[in-house]
């Protein structure tokens, strides 16, 4: 018996193996666990942002959960060279919502997904040329990228913590109770992801999110369970209820994102291919998953899906666990899936208040800003290097904090600048193309 059971959990860590479904679904629930809470956060916050109604709040985070769904079975079995046979755990970004925030506090949730659905198009390209384009996004490119990522998302958690721009309204924003419910959230995650093991280290955002939950109940009027009442059992998307619009210099600053998401995708691959099965991903992997995505992006485009990329936190438990079966996978998927069209599941995900949220999504964003200084110590930090970053982000920061420069710039000029991640991006490009190359050590 005991040699039967280790024969059935050794299959666990083959790409192609046969885990019993009992050995199998413990292991997806991990996964499922590591990625919920990240996959509804942004939906809830660009639904705020673009002041929808509660049941469209409810339809986005549906469709959240739909199209992370679809992703992650798309990148396990591919179609067409779409996907890339490789396991992966996809969920709508966070790397977005700096350019998905700026689209919809100008345009409306209707640009947003027409500059996706045009952005998720051109993307399929930089999938299938990704050998020849890879060389131009070493870590010193990627790594402020991702940096300049984190550093703009902190006015978004912040504004979260203090009770959002409903609180702004009501006179309400800072006050003790909010600050109170961020605080213990915050120490909550913190704790389980510093100090606990297993399912509650990787949990630690979710265990936060229930525990400044129950908080908020015993605070009276901050939980409104409404929406919850109302909403169905069932249902699915509706094609297209958003609409789309089109918008050039909203296309321009979506395309960028997704160039920028692509070089994050080839590290989160490449982690996967070395933690998962100890080799380097092959360029028809990498171009794989990014033309995966890249369709996946245009189908959430139709039915409400913001952009979605492999996970880091459900990658690094690939690398800690080598669980790499893709039975496991295909549970995460139908987890995802049965969540999707249960709006009950997503009504009950938006009673979470907004200080709360940001209580939690301050750890994510700091760890996106780690994990960009990380990339950026993969070269040498010489004098060169030093200022090209230095420069980028100065550049970049600087624009966002005084607007005001742009104002004789031609409004599509000034909408595309007006992102510190944009501008970051393009600068750190620009200078890494044309100043000489230089491989000396640190200084």
């Amino acid at each position: 018996m005991e040699r039967k059971m280790t024969a059935t959990q050794s299959e666990l860590f083959k790409l192609d193996g046969k885990p019993s479904w009992k050995e199998a679904f413990p292991q997806a629930m991990q996964h499922v666990l590591a990625m919920l809470i990240g996959n509804i956060t942004p939906p809830m916050l660009i639904a705020a942002t673009c002041n929808l109604s509660g049941e469209e709040k409810i339809m986005l985070t549906q469709a959240a959960m739909i199209i992370g769904a679809i992703t992650t079975l798309l990148q396990l079995y591919p179609v067409f060279g779409f996907g890339m046979g490789l396991p992966s755990v996809m969920g709508v970004a966070f790397a977005y919502m700096p350019i998905l925030t700026m689209i919809g506090e100008q345009y409306g949730i209707a640009a947003i997904f027409g500059s996706q659905l045009v952005a998720g198009f051109a993307s399929i390209f930089i999938g299938m040329g990704i050998g020849k384009i890879r060389k131009f996004f070493p870590p010193i490119v990627s790594g402020t990228v991702v940096l300049s990522i984190g550093l703009s998302l902190y006015e978004t958690a912040i504004n979260y913590m203090g009770g959002g721009a409903g609180a702004k309204a009501g006179g309400t924003f800072g006050s003790g109770k909010f600050w109170i419910l961020a605080i213990v959230t915050l120490v909550v995650t913190l704790a389980c992801s510093l100090f606990g093991k297993g399912y509650i280290k990787v949990s630690g955002m979710l265990i936060g999110i229930i525990v400044g939950y129950i908080v908020a109940l015993f605070m009276g009027d901050i939980v409104n369970f409404k929406e919850l009442s109302q909403a169905g059992i069932i249902s699915i998307p509706r094609p297209f209820y958003f609409g789309l619009e089109f918008h050039p210099d909203a296309i321009i600053m979506m395309i960028l994102m997704y160039i920028v998401q692509a070089v994050q995708t080839i590290g989160d691959v490449s982690s996967t291919a070395m933690g998962g099965f100890n080799r380097q991903a092959t360029d028809k992997e990498l171009g794989g998953a990014i033309k995966g995505q890249s369709i996946c992006g245009m189908i959430g485009a139709c039915i409400g899906g913001l952009p979605t990329d492999p996970y880091s936190q459900n990658v690094g438990l690939i690398c800690t666990t080598k669980v790499v079966a893709k039975r496991v996978f295909f549970l995460v998927a139908m987890v995802m899936l049965a969540a999707g069209i249960s709006p009950k599941f997503s009504a009950l995900m938006a009673t979470i208040p907004q200080p709360v949220l940001g209580g939690a999504t301050v750890t994510v964003f700091a760890a996106i800003t780690m994990s960009g200084i990380q990339l950026l110590t993969e070269q040498p930090l010489n004098y060169r290097n030093k200022m090209i970053v230095g420069i980028s982000l100065a550049i970049g920061v600087g624009i966002d904090s005084v607007p005001e420069i742009l104002q004789f710039c031609p409004q599509l000029l000034k909408n595309v600048l007006g992102s510190s991640l944009m501008v970051s991006f393009l600068v750190v490009f620009i200078l890494n193309l044309i100043v000489p190359k230089d491989d000396t050590p640190a200084d």
